[in-house]
């Protein structure tokens, strides 16, 4: 009894002048800051970003709204012509309804600040409406210089009933290109095949922009039940949010964020598991010895002259390229480096004088394990965790970039292989591909240093 509480006593101070010493390494403390950040991104992504963008982010409904392939918004501080950002303005700045001769009115107006050097691609209208008979939308918009400009006057398909009508009136709708060329004689130039956003958007000079407020008008006319659902205004513009977007509409951010939790899952799941399980195995083999030393280890042999990364390769395309398929798979083949050298440093322990006196003190093999075994390699353990993250988190990256990841979920893998299948690099499409690539080498970064921190506080050689 004593010999064990004195084993106990040894090991925690062990612990603690472990943790004293790491706390003391430059290296090691970097690591742990860059990890806290990640892990507070993780926690903000989880609690601001809804768990359906794994469904969402394949479905191209759920990104119409935005650009394709747009810089990201910030790039305009760096350039002396600033390119028009993409705005999307989910609801009306206000909303007025009035009756007058039983004729219900209601106006919605859309103010969009307009700051830039260039021309917006478009602009489009998307509403829901519940109604009752034959309404009639009118929508307008006033410029800067004061001058309005009509842009459609239609009735909304006739309904017997009350009915819900969706649509999304795009400035490309001839009817507009209609209405703009009747009020020609606004202009002091010819519009000619000037496209509607240009002609909306220009001063008395067609290639220059006019600056200033716009005031979207949608004005509807009712004599029976009429309810506006949902209205938003679209201006298309080149730039769009941190990250930008890519060749599907998505938002990179959002890909970027998701891919920050997924990336540590897989890093530490995989490191975990695989450490813990070569940690028993070694353990085990080197403790029994003899012929259940001489078989586990010809086991691990043969595991570890299989090639890991076309065998992962075959059991994505034959099996499965589920992510958590994919997480157990890195785990079979991550055990067995593990499993070589905690076995060899059980043979050392096992001999020693503690070891012994709990064998003749009666203890069974399993006890004298985890009590007197396995805690002494628990610094080495946690070295190995923190060396292995990297490697399970770059061998996701490569399998997804190569197509054999889970398309269903945003990794930072995934988004490298969709930019490589749309040519991002050689159409310079640059934040499609640094921003994940730069995230993978930070992660793997902070592991790496907080690995080779303990592995030199571990390792009397590195040590000094």
């Amino acid at each position: 009894m004593s010999t064990t509480h004195a084993r106990g006593g040894a090991q925690g101070a062990t612990l603690v002048d472990l943790k004293k010493e790491f706390l003391g390494s430059r290296m090691g403390m970097a690591g742990i800051i860059i990890l806290v950040g990640l892990f507070v991104i993780s926690a903000i992504t989880v609690a601001v970003i809804p768990i359906e963008t794994f469904q969402e982010w394949n479905n191209p409904k759920s990104w119409i709204s935005y650009p394709k392939t747009a810089v990201p918004a910030w790039t305009n501080i760096m350039l002396a012509e600033k390119i028009p950002e993409h705005l999307v303005l989910d609801e009306p700045a206000s909303v007025t309804t009035s009756t007058e001769g039983g004729v219900t009115s209601t106006s919605q107006e859309f103010v969009v600040m307009f700051d830039y050097d260039g021309f917006p691609n478009d602009f489009i209208y998307t509403f829901s409406a519940e109604y009752e008979g034959s309404p009639l939308m009118q929508i307008l918009v006033l410029r800067p210089d004061g001058t309005s400009i009509k842009l459609i006057s239609k009735s909304l398909p006739s309904s017997q009933d009350v009915s819900v009508h969706s649509e999304r009136i795009f400035s490309t709708d001839s009817s507009i290109r209609k209405n703009i060329m009747l009020q020609s004689d606004m202009f002091e130039f010819e519009p000619g095949s000037i496209s509607t956003e240009d002609l909306v958007f220009s001063a008395t000079d067609v290639n220059e922009v006019l600056k200033g407020k716009y005031v979207f008008t949608v004005d509807t006319y009712s004599v029976e039940h009429f309810e506006m659902t949902g209205s938003g205004l679209i201006v298309g513009g080149k730039a769009f949010g941190l990250i930008g977007t890519d060749e599907l509409r998505r938002d990179l951010a959002v890909g970027l964020l998701w891919g920050t939790p997924l990336a540590l899952f897989i890093g530490i799941t995989v490191a975990v598991a695989s450490v813990m399980a070569g940690l028993l195995y070694g353990v085990y083999a080197g403790y029994r010895g003899k012929k259940t030393d001489e078989v586990m280890m010809r086991f691990n042999d043969v595991v570890y002259a299989l090639p890991a990364l076309p065998f992962l390769i075959i059991l994505s395309v034959t099996i499965s390229n589920s992510i958590l398929l994919m997480v157990g798979f890195l785990v079979i083949f991550g055990w067995v480096g593990i499993a070589k050298v905690s076995r060899s440093m059980s043979l050392q322990i096992k001999v020693r004088g503690y070891v012994d006196a709990a064998e003749m003190m009666g203890q069974s093999r399993s006890k004298i394990i985890t009590r007197h075994i396995i805690p002494q390699l628990l610094p080495y353990a946690f070295a190995s965790i923190a060396i292995s993250v990297p490697a399970a988190i770059t061998t996701e990256a490569g399998l997804s970039f190569l197509g054999l990841g889970d398309p269903s979920f945003p990794t930072w893998g995934q988004i490298l292989h969709d930019a490589n299948t749309f040519g991002a690099a050689a159409r310079g499409l640059w934040w499609w591909m640094m921003p994940p690539g730069l995230m993978i080498a930070l992660t793997g970064l902070s592991f790496v240093f907080i690995g080779n921190a303990l592995d030199s506080i571990v390792n009397p050689r590195l040590k000094r």
